[in-house]
């Protein structure tokens, strides 16, 4: 039976949510790619990927309008994550990655307790030097694990920045601007096995894609409140640390 047909609906609704949060998507994109019937290398990761790009970087645009991402910390995060993210590749071989996972999906737990809990980190202005540094230290210990782990980063960016003193709404913009970085460096280098693609469902994906990414930052951008944005992250974030825990970390 053809299930083709359930992906623009899904995916759609994916892009809408995952827009809003400054996340790609793909963890939800090619297992469920995989799941409907196309091949895991050929096929899921390279469109996975792809839709990733397309989700981050159409709420980007939304976002960078509004004047919501802050750019002396996008830029070098986006930078540092793209060159650190080819040695977390090369470590994946070298290093136990279980541990690791564990480590994160904890910490992305964490995270989204604190937001559900209403925590907001203390006000104070970070200082032009300051926000570089905290683009170019935690980019490349985020580069480095996202290569390690097969991840894009982006349910590990927005906590970090919220913690680190970003609003909420501030976070997300700026994550949206990462991920797309991070993401295009993962699809180049993926695309080269998609020799075969299968082009009615590649249009359908991306269009349902661009479409729910464009409503939903522009509803967080208009809309939404921090506190709502953080609630939505926030069970969003435990999903997210359940899946790692389930598929990476006990299955395997």
């Amino acid at each position: 039976m053809n299930t083709f047909y359930l992906i623009p609906p899904l995916f759609f609704v994916i892009a809408f949510v995952f827009s809003m949060l400054g996340m790609g998507g793909s963890q939800l994109y090619i297992p469920i790619l995989y799941w409907l019937g196309l091949d895991f290398k050929t096929e899921a990761v390279p469109l996975g990927m792809l839709l990733n790009v397309v989700n981050s970087s159409s709420a980007a645009i939304t976002y960078a309008r509004k004047h919501l991402i802050v750019w002396p910390v996008a830029v070098p995060f986006a930078l540092t994550m793209i060159i650190f993210a080819p040695l977390g590749v090369w470590l994946n071989v070298q290093l136990p990655v279980k541990p690791l996972l564990l480590f994160f999906a904890l910490f992305t737990a964490a995270a989204a307790v604190l937001m559900l809990s209403g925590w907001k980190p203390k006000k104070g202005r970070m200082s032009a030097r300051g926000r570089v540094a905290l683009g170019l230290s935690a980019g490349s210990g985020l580069g480095l694990t996202a290569g390690l782990i097969g991840r894009g980063g982006g349910s590990f960016v927005v906590p970090l920045l919220y913690i680190a003193g970003l609003e909420a709404k501030n976070a997300a913009a700026t994550s949206a601007f990462v991920v797309t970085c991070s993401g295009l460096s993962s699809f180049i280098s993926h695309l080269a096995t998609a020799a075969q693609p299968r082009w009615g469902v590649w249009l359908g994906s991306v269009a349902a894609v661009l479409l729910g990414s464009q409503l939903g930052s522009r509803m967080m951008a208009g809309r939404m409140r921090s506190r709502t944005v953080k609630q939505v992250f926030g069970w969003v974030l435990l999903g997210v640390a359940t899946l790692i825990v389930v598929k990476d970390v006990v299955l395997k």
